[in-house]
């Protein structure tokens, strides 16, 4: 049990450059007491006893403002940063070293039966505000923009942003887990750049045919 507890704030350091010693990151981190108190829970759910589990997850999430279910699935070096209105739901599977920002949602879509929501998979970075929603695999290695809504598969080592989202980044290097979640590329953005640069095109075209038509006016 030490180990694991010495092995979650070691990620706590690797991820957070703000962390400084370890009874620091013990005493104050509240992604760590969340994921503390989900495995008592958790521990609780898997012997049936479903009334002291939730309770647990409620005490957690009044002291902590993170609602992880005792009935999710969480791995090994799992990091919340900030942790603020982090949801995370009954059927959430989630993989080892995959790292979840403030008001990130891991939510069903409606009131379906069995498994509802999604699975995170190693290594993936679930930036802020991201909502993934439904039975849905977000992919190895994968990263989700900040503000994201994601409802369908994300492959692996591959980069997701917009509303609905949409893939940006597939089959490249393998995505780095680091902090720089806002350097994601804007799909709009992008092609909205594109369209101004074919409106920019077709006036230009225009242009030329009025002035075509101008000196076969003037021939005449």
């Amino acid at each position: 049990m030490f180990k694991r507890m010495k092995e979650d704030m070691d990620v706590v350091f690797e991820q957070d450059p703000a962390a400084r010693k370890y009874i620091e990151v013990f005493l104050t981190y509240s992604g760590l007491h969340s994921i503390w108190s989900h495995r008592i829970a958790h521990a609780f759910y898997k012997k049936k006893l479903f009334f002291i589990a939730r309770v647990i997850s409620q005490v957690s999430r009044f002291f902590t403002g993170i609602e992880i279910h005792p009935g999710a699935i969480i791995g090994r070096r799992f990091f919340i940063d900030h942790g603020m209105g982090v949801v995370i739901g009954e059927t959430c599977e989630i993989g080892d070293n995959v790292t979840v920002f403030q008001g990130v949602t891991l939510g069903g879509t409606g009131n379906e039966k069995g498994k509802r929501h999604p699975t995170i998979k190693d290594n993936a970075l679930i930036s802020t505000g991201a909502k993934i929603l439904g039975s849905i695999t977000i992919g190895e290695s994968a990263k989700v923009g900040g503000g994201s809504v994601v409802l369908k598969d994300v492959p692996d080592h591959t980069t997701v942003v917009g509303i609905p989202g949409r893939v940006v980044k597939q089959n490249g290097e393998k995505v780095r887990r680091d902090l720089d979640h806002h350097k994601i590329p804007d799909p709009v953005a992008d092609r909205c750049q594109h369209l101004q640069q074919e409106i920019d095109e077709l006036r230009a075209e225009i242009a030329k045919l009025k002035e075509g038509n101008s000196n076969v006016d003037n021939s005449l």
